[in-house]
């Protein structure tokens, strides 16, 4: 089959069907952008969630009176707890200038003793700072001997995963309704192109052309709409996510950016969209002995 003659037929379709070719490409287009923009929603709220996760500490505290080697031992069998990435240890005199720092009064000026136990800091592994997780390590804590209480930040990290959940499925579904759209305009665009060819393709059926050379151009056209489509978004995202953002604030700026990786998976979303879209009228409307 020669390249020159499937493009030469893919790019004609354009001509053919400008306004739908047209229309097909700004469809693609719309499409990927929301898609785009709910890709950076996505990602920049899930950093913004890990952000929160990162902060979340698990504080173990111990009955007293407490040991120096009571407390290097516990402090191993901590570190050695699955999901635990570090735990550090908190002595009475440490609480006392904490509770200063964060509260500007000196504890054992007010009730003349120092009342805070010692207790252990600990920071969860990346995949372990769930609700969840959480509840189960404070659960596997309490078993520790020299252990008296749990303390971690719960109904936070519950709010988070109800929340991230939440936000998955409305991505995913819009996601969805908007690569259905997109992908159903472009079958209908290569359709009108097929039909206003079926004289031809007839023709060519007749003369025992393979199923291949026939829906080869057809196919190479969809992706074409697509990827001009995908190229129009990703530059547009860029624009806006690169140099638009110039007018907010230097702190947001830092933290809205998208990988370059991303642009070029837009534009490669578009392609397999027309891909799909034109693969779908070849299926139904190019068939073997079929009249058109």
């Amino acid at each position: 089959m020669s390249l020159a003659y499937t493009l030469r037929e893919s790019v004609s379709g354009f001509t053919r069907t400008k306004l739908s070719s047209t229309i097909s490409i700004i469809t693609i287009c719309i499409s990927l952008l929301l898609l785009g923009v709910f890709a950076v929603i996505t990602i920049h709220a899930s950093r913004f969630i890990d952000m929160i996760r990162d902060k979340v500490e698990i504080e173990a505290f111990l009955r007293e009176p407490s040991t120096g080697a009571g407390i290097s031992d516990l402090a191993r069998s901590i570190v050695e707890v699955e999901g635990v990435e570090k735990a550090v240890f908190v002595s009475k005199e440490e609480a006392a200038e904490i509770f200063r720092r964060e509260f500007g009064e000196d504890i054992n000026a007010v009730l003349d003793f120092n009342p805070l136990p010692p207790s252990f800091r600990i920071t969860l592994l990346p995949d372990y700072r769930t609700a969840e997780r959480a509840r189960s390590l404070r659960d596997t804590l309490l078993t520790f001997p020299g252990v008296e209480s749990v303390v971690y930040r719960k109904a936070l990290l519950e709010l988070i995963d109800r929340r991230t959940a939440l936000v998955n499925q409305v991505t995913l579904g819009l996601g969805i309704l908007i690569m259905l759209s997109a992908v159903l305009l472009v079958s209908n665009t290569i359709r009108l192109a097929i039909y206003a060819k079926r004289k031809l393709i007839r023709t060519m059926e007749l003369v025992g052309a393979t199923r291949m050379f026939i829906r080869l151009p057809f196919l190479v056209e969809g992706m074409l709409q697509g990827l001009v489509g995908g190229i129009v978004a990703a530059g547009l995202l860029y624009l806006v996510i690169e140099h638009g953002l110039v007018l907010l604030a230097t702190e947001v700026r830092e933290y809205i950016w998208m990988d370059p990786a991303f642009y070029l998976l837009v534009a490669s979303a578009g392609v397999v969209l027309g891909l799909l879209g034109s693969a779908i009228s070849v299926a139904r409307f190019i068939r073997p002995a079929n009249g058109l």
